[in-house]
């Protein structure tokens, strides 16, 4: 019985660290999402955003990502929807 605990324990360790880099990757892609939203202000407030900056959005956009925690996937989401919002205001309406 003793190693089979042993090898649950490391397969349980295994797992938490598993959700902490995918929780990392979800924060790590709303900080790029509201860099690029933050960029695109400054490109309205000089004229407009440029179109490497629109492909950029809907790259972003079109990367697939894990659902993690619903709380954070909450905020993602609305990050992701004022993303959509600002691309439809430039005519871009990318598809996923």
């Amino acid at each position: 019985m003793a190693p089979t605990a042993g090898i649950e324990a490391i397969l349980a360790l295994q797992t938490v660290g598993d959700f902490s880099e995918s929780r990392r990757r979800a924060v790590q892609r709303g900080r790029t999402l509201l860099d690029l939203l933050d960029d695109m202000k400054t490109d309205l407030l000089i004229g407009s955003p440029s179109p490497e900056r629109l492909d950029a959005m809907v790259q972003q956009l079109s990367a697939m990502r894990e659902r993690v925690e619903p709380g954070i996937d909450a905020v993602i989401d609305d990050i992701e929807l004022r993303v959509r919002v600002e691309l439809a205001k430039q005519g871009h309406f990318p598809q996923f």
